[in-house]
């Protein structure tokens, strides 16, 4: 690929690893200490996967930017009453829980690789969510853009083409000198629409449902973790960085 002026990037999931922190927030609770590992880990990742499909119903029905902590808590909400357990934890817990998505790893390929690519490239957040949830998740995974644009911030959600649009024009690049990077197929098809150059990132904690030959086939580079190769960010880093 012909070197960007931008990479951006996805962050919860392509850069984050979310799933380590939430499954031991709920663990760690005390009014679900009955909840055996598995079923905590099991409702992480449940708890991602419904919220993906309220941005998606968002989307598709208009309905427009919403905080994410709100987003989390109604999914919260329904699946403890789905599974039995909404009398067992009260609003106080209900509300650390929902924090608890604000403080997240980086996984391990991410910081140095993030390091490597700015020294060339502006390196930028496009992520759906709030300004204090991107600082905060950059705080604790001590990763480092040159900017954070939110959904809250432009008043647009991915995978909606006016917010890569936005983003472009705040950056002052045409669409082919971008590349987005993320670890969700339905966010790069997004992007490809509007011109953007497209490197996938396969993340084990993401995109349960998609065909990974499909998802293959629709972007400009896959990269997956590989034998002496080390983790897709570093591959990307090694890849632009030369």
């Amino acid at each position: 690929m012909t070197p960007p002026q931008a990479l951006i990037f996805d962050l919860m999931g392509t850069c984050t690893n979310w799933h380590p922190g939430i499954a031991s927030a709920i663990s760690a609770t005390p009014s679900l200490s009955h909840v055996s590992a598995q079923e905590s880990a099991q409702l992480a990742a449940d708890w991602r996967a419904g919220f993906f499909t309220e941005i998606h119903e968002r989307f598709r029905t208009g309905a427009g930017t919403e905080s994410i902590d709100v987003t989390h808590r109604r999914v919260l909400d329904r699946l403890l009453d789905e599974r039995g357990l909404g009398g067992d934890i009260g609003e106080e817990e209900r509300g650390e829980l929902v924090e608890a998505w604000h403080t997240q790893g980086a996984w391990s390929d991410a910081v140095e690789a993030i390091e490597r690519l700015k020294e060339r490239f502006m390196v930028i957040v496009l992520a759906n969510g709030t300004p204090r949830l991107q600082l905060d998740l950059v705080r604790s995974s001590e990763l480092s853009f040159h900017a954070l644009f939110s959904s809250q911030l432009l008043g647009l959600t991915k995978p909606d083409p006016a917010i890569y649009r936005k983003a472009l024009e705040l950056l002052q690049i045409a669409p082919e000198e971008a590349v987005m990077v993320a670890a969700h197929a339905y966010d790069l098809r997004a992007a490809k629409r509007v011109g953007m150059r497209t490197v996938y990132i396969r993340r084990e904690t993401e995109d349960l449902d998609e065909d990974m030959d499909v998802v293959r086939e629709g972007v400009d580079v896959f990269l997956e973790e590989g034998e002496g190769k080390g983790g897709p960010l570093k591959q990307l880093a090694d890849l632009f960085c030369v």
